[in-house]
């Protein structure tokens, strides 16, 4: 007779603790972008709303800015770093292929020997990072998790591109997700359509850098056609995500939307009907679109800036390259 297996079994509810969150060092206002792709200050700021955004320097990398947003949440969470149980990082710019990000940032941050994997989602990494921790509390495998989003993205940008190049920042976001007594992380609504993956992407593999037929692979995006998907699909995504919340967008204190674009922010707000008592993360004015982290740093700006929104419902929506896209509803710290 074969013995019962037994299975791991979590708390019913998770929420998220606190923040933390690691900025480039050096802001890049547009007039040090317009030359190579014979733009103009006005240009950028009228198509995307940006004024200046932060890079980070040569000796800096997607782990170093990972390590500082992840130790300063665990800080402010009051959970000892021992006691985490997992690290997650959603990043696209890890200076190498292996080893992951996370298991570099688990050890510096005092969290060895935690679990640690990187995710790949682009700019919905976090919603997924956040939908994973949320599942793996609950489900008993961890009692703690850091989920940290974090981009180098000057990296792979080539300053004549006019498509993305200008819009790029460098930083990481940071949360700690672990066990509540009431629910603080709605149901999330995630996917893919991989028939547009030419929409937004690398331009080249590292094979044929190598093999001399192909520059450094950097990022390309078909403007027109993410800006559409953005608007009128992710709209859709949103709305899904308060319904399987079961709340209405006038119960929202806050809405952040992955910081792509200053015009797609301001549509969505429109469509979803936002009251204006709801508080809108636009980072990207002065941060730039930083991919995984947007969403995390916008949050943690929006805490600083408004502490009135603590403890209050926020909507959070992530998409891009895949294409892939994430959203959920969660009670702020």
């Amino acid at each position: 007779m074969t013995a019962a297996l037994r299975q791991a079994q979590g708390p019913a509810h998770t929420r998220i603790y606190a923040y933390g969150a690691a900025r480039g060092e050096n802001v890049v206002p547009n007039d040090d972008l317009v030359g190579p792709i014979d733009s103009s200050d006005e240009w950028i700021r009228q198509r995307t709303g940006i004024i200046t955004r932060v890079r980070a320097g040569a000796g800096t990398t997607a782990i170093e800015l990972a390590t500082a947003a992840a130790a300063e949440a665990v800080e402010h969470s009051g959970i000892p770093a021992s006691d985490i149980d997992a690290v997650i990082v959603a990043t696209v710019t890890n200076p190498k292929q292996t080893p992951s990000v996370s298991a570099i940032v688990a050890d510096r941050i005092g969290a060895n020997p935690a679990a640690a994997y990187d995710v790949n989602a682009a700019c919905a990494g976090f919603a997924y990072g956040v939908a994973q921790a949320d599942a793996l509390v609950r489900g008993g495998v961890v009692r703690h998790a850091v989920v940290v989003g974090a981009e180098k993205l000057s990296d792979i940008v080539d300053p004549t591109d006019r498509s993305i190049s200008f819009l790029l920042g460098d930083g990481a976001g940071a949360v700690v997700i672990g066990p509540s007594d009431t629910p603080g992380i709605g149901p999330t609504i995630w996917g893919s359509d991989g028939s547009k993956s030419d929409a937004v992407g690398m331009n080249h593999t590292l094979q044929e850098f190598r093999e001399g037929r192909a520059p450094w692979p950097t990022l390309r995006q078909e403007g027109p056609t993410v800006f559409r998907w953005a608007v009128w699909e992710m709209v859709k995504v949103a709305r899904q995500a308060l319904e399987a919340a079961g709340v209405e967008a006038s119960d929202l204190s806050a809405f952040v939307p992955h910081q792509a674009n200053m015009r797609i922010i301001d549509e969505f707000a429109k469509q979803l009907g936002l009251p204006d008592t709801v508080v809108i993360g636009r980072d990207i004015a002065t941060t730039g679109n930083t991919s995984a982290a947007s969403i995390p740093l916008a949050t943690h700006r929006l805490l600083e800036e408004h502490p009135e929104v603590s403890g209050g419902l926020a909507l959070q929506i992530g998409f891009g390259a895949g294409l892939v896209y994430g959203a959920q509803v969660v009670v702020l710290p």
